[in-house]
């Protein structure tokens, strides 16, 4: 299924439901409400906005996976879904943000771990361990690892991935999204170039993060 709508799918049973309610608040006379419920629809058709988007083709490149701040860049060892030291690239996604997930690389999806877990805000260090979160491991042609964790927030309470592992995703391709707030963090081998900065503002396929050595 192709998920390049100008709105998620995933959104649409909260559009009709806030909508629903709008014109019962209208239909029966109660000002105040219907323009809460009015806002609200507003605010659920931004969120779940779907825009297309480009990036000028380079070498090497790596794109954000998210629209957001950058939070941290670390280089840290890690263990679980894969092992090593990475340079970690941790995002933070607002509620006004575009909350669909784009592939910052293209390779084949080699694993995918969904890991439950607590509700915490998510620019918070802890949130990278103990939130809910889903692990997507794409492999490049050249057998290099470039990891996404798509990590819930204190708002959010649904991690959506429309991937699948053994699927060949190309760079920039809508990957899955996060519902209502939340942080997305990126994995890179530890002799990539990383161009962005802590609270740089990026775009999900379309800004660099960084280049493959």
């Amino acid at each position: 299924m192709k998920h390049n709508s100008m709105i998620a799918h995933e959104g649409i049973p909260f559009i009709l439901l806030s909508l629903v309610l709008t014109v019962l608040a209208a239909f029966f006379g109660i000002v105040w409400l219907a323009v809460i419920f009015g806002i609200l629809t507003v605010f659920i058709v931004s969120f779940f906005r779907n825009p297309e988007r480009s990036y000028k083709p380079q070498d090497k490149l790596v794109i954000s996976p998210a629209d957001g701040k950058i939070l941290k860049i670390e280089d840290v060892a890690v263990e679980g879904t894969i092992a090593g030291r990475f340079k970690k690239i941790s995002i933070f996604m607002n509620v006004f943000n575009v909350h669909v997930n784009r592939a910052p690389y293209a390779g084949k999806i080699e694993k995918i771990q969904y890991h439950k877990g607590k509700f915490l805000s998510a620019n918070l260090d802890k949130a990278s361990a103990e939130n809910e979160r889903n692990e997507v491991l794409i492999r490049t042609e050249d057998k290099r690892a470039v990891w996404v964790v798509q990590i819930a927030g204190l708002i959010a309470r649904r991690i959506v991935c429309w991937t699948s592992e053994g699927a060949d995703i190309q760079k920039g391709e809508r990957f899955g999204l996060i519902r209502f707030g939340s942080r997305v963090e990126v994995f890179l081998p530890p002799d990539s170039t990383v161009v962005v900065r802590p609270g740089d503002k990026v775009r999900a396929g379309q800004t660099p993060l960084g280049y493959l050595s």
